[in-house]
This record gives structure tokens, C-alpha cells and sequence, in this order.
């Protein structure tokens, strides 16, 4: 994983990364890999790193808002072993899950532009070849879902985006998709807690 640790092939978040370092020189602020059991049949795709969050901690979903609903939930259906995520020494496993983003960097203002997520893609391509084990994807938001779409050398026109919408790939696969669990999706209710473990009732559906 140095290679990530060390990509710069985006000038941008790069750059951005490199003045966050001299702000806050105890933050992570690098690429962030993904994390999780390696051998998952489960994958997890969010949108990128959270300036006080993964970028902070160097673990996805790690620190910030997002990370409460989604590690609370993962706890619920069996796929952490604790509900809560703050700090990479605080013993979280995941099981038989695997999460990562469709940017490793974390973007100014938390948008990435589309040259960084077409970069970036071949960073989740990798990921996706190296991992024939997995069954089923969860698309956390529209720009993660063409991700794994994109990684997978599919059409999104083929496949629109709904959440709880579930695709079946042409491998066989599954991509079920759900808005993101960030702050301001949960906060005005577009996202609820409820309808969040309504699409974890899917991806379990599917696992058996």
C-alpha cells in the first residue's frame, strides 16, 4: 500500500493534502486504503475521505459523522464487532465486510472533480480484481455507484441509481445502491436510520 500512500496523481488533492499536513501535522493526510477483512464477499464503496475524519484517522468512515450511522449499522447486521469507529487502535474488525472510496484523497470541500474520480478509478479497479471473493457492492451515493460501475468497465446508463436499488451484473455480482450516509443527508431526513438498514437487509438477503 506505499504506492497510494505516496500517489500525487492528482495535483489538486495533492496539493490540498500537502497544506492540510502543515495545518494539521498530527492528521493522516494521505491517500486512504481500504479497510476491512480481506477475503469479504461484501464491499463497501463511499465517496472519499472526510477532512476530520479519514483524513484525520487514516481510516475510512473513521472519526466523523458519517462513520456513526454506518458502524452502527454494520454492528447490527453482524459485519463489525463493535458499533462505534473512532480511532484506528480501537480494536473495530469487520466481518465479512470491506470498505473503501471511489477517491482515496479527500477533495476540497468534499467534491472531487471528475478527473479525480476517473484517476482514482483505477486505484478501486485493483481493489475489485484482487477480490473475485466478493458478492455484493454497496454504492454509498450517485458518484460511488458509477464507480464500481466505471472500475468494472460497465455503462452507468445500464444501471440507474435508487436508493435501494439492487443491479445484477453480468458476472453475476450484486450492487445494491443506498444514498450516503453523510450529516447532511441524515440531518434533513433524506437518509434515515430506518431506510438505511432497509438496504442492509438487502446486501444480508443476498449474502444468506
Amino acid at each position: 500500500m506505499n504506492e497510494l500512500y505516496h500517489c500525487t496523481a492528482c495535483p489538486r488533492l495533492a496539493k490540498f493534502l500537502a497544506e492540510i499536513r502543515t495545518r494539521h501535522p498530527t492528521y493522516y493526510a494521505h491517500p486512504v486504503p481500504a479497510f476491512g477483512d480481506p477475503h469479504a464477499r461484501f464491499l463497501i464503496v463511499g465517496l472519499a475521505p472526510g477532512l476530520h475524519g479519514a483524513n484525520r484517522t487514516g481510516r475510512p468512515f473513521t472519526g466523523d459523522f458519517a462513520g456513526i450511522l454506518l458502524y452502527d449499522t454494520l454492528h447490527r447486521f453482524g459485519f463489525a464487532n463493535q458499533p462505534e469507529s473512532a480511532a484506528v487502535d480501537d480494536h473495530l474488525q469487520l466481518i465479512d465486510c470491506r470498505i473503501s472510496n471511489a477517491v482515496k484523497c479527500v477533495p476540497p470541500e468534499n467534491k472531487p472533480e471528475p478527473s479525480e474520480i476517473r484517476t482514482c478509478n483505477a486505484w478501486l479497479a485493483t481493489e475489485l480484481r484482487g477480490s473475485p471473493q466478493v458478492r455484493v457492492m454497496l454504492a454509498l451515493g450517485l458518484v460511488a455507484h458509477k464507480a464500481v460501475l466505471m472500475a468494472l468497465g460497465l455503462k452507468a446508463g445500464a444501471y440507474k441509481f435508487a436508493h435501494g436499488a439492487r443491479h445484477e451484473l453480468p458476472d453475476g455480482n450484486i450492487l445494491i445502491d443506498s444514498y450516503h450516509c453523510s450529516r447532511y443527508n441524515t440531518q434533513t431526513r433524506r437518509l434515515t436510520a430506518e431506510g438505511f438498514r432497509d438496504v442492509f437487509e438487502l446486501v444480508r438477503a443476498e449474502l444468506g
